[in-house]
Order: C-alpha cells, then sequence, then structure tokens
C-alpha cells in the first residue's frame, strides 16, 4: 500500500456506529481482561476483581465501554482517544470510574514506566504513525506491565470495517476504486501490516499469541458470541492450520521476558518473541 501521509481520523464513532454497540464491546471488554488475567496468574475470583490494584490504559477508547470494564475489573483505569464526541458521551456515562482524557497515541500523558496494562484493540490500523504508538506504550509500561493486542493483518480474507473480502490486501488506489464500486465509500484508509510486519512492529516486547487458546477454549475467554463450539472440539493441529486464515489475532505483549502465569490450557499460548 501507499506510503502517502494520513490525516487523524477524528470523531471516529461518529463515523463507525458499531463503536457505540454496548453489548459487542462488553464482550470484547470481557475476553481481553481474561486473557490479560491469565497472562498475568489473576482470577476473577481474586478480591477486588481480576486487575485489583493495577493501573489500567485503553488507547483509542471511544465511547468507553472497554475502558469502564477494565475499571468494573478493578484496575484504575484511564481512556485516551483524539475522538471528542466520543469521549464526551464516555464521560458522561462513566466518569465517575474512569479518568478519560483527549490524547494522541504518539504522545501518551503518564510518566516512564508508570502502568500496568495497555489495552490497543484494533488500533493500529487505524493511526498515523503506529510505530511511534507501540514505542510510546512500551515507555509508559511499568516493568512487568502487560500490553493487550487486538490486531487484524493484511491477509484478512473479509475486510471487518467494510465487510468487502480481500479489501486490505490490495494497494491504496485499487483499495479506493474498489470502495468507490461498491459504494461504501470514496477511500479506504486504513492500512494493516502483513503478520511478518505486526512481528516487527511489537519487536521490543515479549509476545505471547492467544489466538488458538481463544478459539480452543472460547467459554474461559468469553469468546463464546463469535466462535462457533464445533471450532473449540478441533484438535490444537487443525486449529493451528487455520491460523493464517483467522481475521484477529489476540497478543499480549510483555514489557519484559516472561511466561504466562495462568492454569494450563487444552492449548497452550505460543510464543511469538
Amino acid at each position: 500500500m501507499s506510503d502517502q501521509p494520513r490525516e487523524e481520523q477524528l470523531a471516529y464513532s461518529e463515523l463507525m456506529g458499531k463503536m457505540l454497540d454496548e453489548q459487542a464491546r462488553r464482550q470484547k471488554a470481557a475476553k481481553l481482561i481474561s486473557v490479560i488475567a491469565h497472562g498475568l496468574g489473576r482470577s476473577a475470583a481474586d478480591e477486588g476483581g481480576p486487575l485489583a490494584g493495577l493501573t489500567a490504559v485503553d488507547v483509542g477508547c471511544s465511547a468507553g465501554f472497554i475502558a469502564d470494564e477494565l475499571a468494573l475489573a478493578g484496575a484504575t483505569t484511564t481512556g485516551v482517544d483524539i475522538d471528542e464526541p466520543g469521549l464526551a458521551k464516555a464521560r458522561e456515562r462513566f466518569g465517575d470510574r474512569v479518568d478519560f482524557r483527549l490524547a494522541r497515541g504518539e504522545d501518551l500523558p503518564f510518566e516512564d514506566g508508570s502502568v500496568d496494562v495497555v489495552v490497543l484493540n484494533h488500533i493500529y490500523e487505524h493511526v498515523v504513525d503506529p510505530d511511534a504508538v507501540v514505542a510510546e506504550i512500551h515507555r509508559v509500561l511499568a516493568p512487568g506491565g502487560v500490553l493487550y493486542l487486538g490486531i487484524g493483518h493484511r491477509w484478512q480474507v473479509i475486510e471487518p470495517h467494510h465487510r468487502l473480502p480481500f479489501l486490505s490486501w490490495l494497494p491504496q488506489g485499487a483499495a479506493d476504486r474498489y470502495m468507490r464500486l461498491t459504494r461504501k465509500g470514496e477511500h479506504y484508509y486504513e492500512k494493516y501490516s502483513t503478520p511478518a510486519g505486526l512481528r516487527r512492529m511489537f519487536a521490543a516486547f515479549d509476545v505471547w499469541d492467544y489466538t488458538l487458546p481463544v478459539l480452543a477454549d472460547p467459554e474461559a475467554f468469553s469468546g463464546g458470541d463469535v466462535i462457533p463450539a464445533w471450532v473449540a472440539r478441533l484438535p490444537e493441529k487443525a486449529l493451528a492450520a487455520t491460523l493464517p486464515l483467522v481475521p484477529t489475532y489476540v497478543w499480549l505483549a510483555f514489557k519484559e521476558p516472561a511466561t504466562p502465569a495462568g492454569p494450563l490450557l487444552r492449548v497452550a499460548p505460543r510464543h511469538v518473541g
């Protein structure tokens, strides 16, 4: 795709209505909290919640549903975004539990090493400089801190924002024409990396891939809403064979070398590097 500079996507919650789908956003939050808790060796049964005593930041929080769930799980939580209408909605509903701030991912308003948990859920493809955002997250994470990543990749068959097959595979000009022909818009904004590019992007972290564990045990990771029951019955080798076709990878990235501390799973997280 073209490296042409992009403008920021302001007021994204008004462009993409699904950001206001409370049930879906809270379901996503349940999944990511379960993954974070497993990686840190915590449990929903822990006093105060699985994230009790931790500080958490949701980068790209929009209307605040995921940030609110992080707070309900016990974390002292901040949501950051450039989406001013979304932040206004978030403050109105959840401002008593979450500190919402207008800030760019490239310039997070936190001290070095001051945050225990960062969430970056389907965000990198929207930002102008994802490498700068990732570097900034690494800066603010505390030793022992973790970054949750819900990340799409360029070779996904169905592009998730516009539901068009192979859209993210195309060069920028062709993608724009495809958008116009299908009356989805004038311009394809999102920019995805290949799986190899994602590994390079997060090379400063110690990354563990939770995609297969979530597929193998969707109930444990609150994924039953989107993962058919028959998928969980597949043997690990069959699940692994589907990995290139999975549209979203679930990664947990530790700031320092670490091993997931949760209980043994039928399919274990895989070390990405």
